[in-house]
């Protein structure tokens, strides 16, 4: 963790990042309420170690992060994705795609496991034990602190190594392709959480 490098950004992703084919991301906002609570931070890697944290300002003009969420060539790793890329389709006004959701993955191939948050996963399957401490602090703060950096950081340099683990397993399993039919259908999950349709109102239970 200590050659880790965090590069902060405010607005938008500078024109000569270049991320590759598998980015992984993640975002903070103010709350946990899609409806309610605004999108604050985007960060993302390509898992070479370098994470770079983007502070978005209320116009949401960030050209250069939309065009990584809507490049089809560009797969878009996330942990809860559902969650994610309903932030960004709300706020930055684009659907992410192709998806891979290391936490739906990790349910369907990592069934013995009590646990699938990504503290747990990065230690199982990595080693790796991160801080989560900075979990509920104020994303909406003018400047991010130190901590804050770290925090957000870590929440994405590991996906891409976790995403390739549960490949592995997911094909060990037979379950890759029920895992990406599911990946498919997170932007019309997320679409309906949105418009209302959230857990406590599932069009899908009874």
């Amino acid at each position: 963790m200590a050659d880790n490098k965090i590069f902060y950004h405010k607005g938008d992703l500078p024109n000569d990042v270049v991320l590759g084919k598998e980015v992984s991301v993640d975002t903070e906002t103010m709350g946990l309420n899609l409806l309610r609570d605004r999108l604050c931070v985007v960060q993302l890697s390509s898992g070479d170690g370098t994470a770079h944290v983007v502070q978005l300002d209320k116009t949401y003009n960030a050209p250069n992060l939309k065009r990584i969420f809507a490049d089809k060539n560009i797969l878009k790793i996330f942990h809860f994705a559902r969650f994610d890329v309903s932030a960004i389709k709300r706020y930055l006004g684009v659907e992410c795609a192709p998806v891979f959701c290391t936490k739906i993955a990790s349910k369907l191939c990592r069934t013995s496991a009590a646990r699938h948050g990504l503290k747990n996963l990065c230690y199982d399957l990595l080693g790796v034990e991160l801080d989560k401490e900075q979990q509920t602090s104020d994303w909406g703060a003018e400047e991010l602190s130190e901590a804050q950096l770290k925090y957000a950081a870590n929440d994405v340099l590991y996906l891409n190594r976790a995403k390739d683990k549960l490949e592995v397993l997911l094909a060990r399993e037979g379950r890759r392709e029920l895992a990406y039919k599911c990946f498919e259908f997170l932007n019309v999950r997320g679409e309906l959480d949105l418009l209302g349709w959230a857990d406590d109102n599932d069009i899908f239970s009874h």
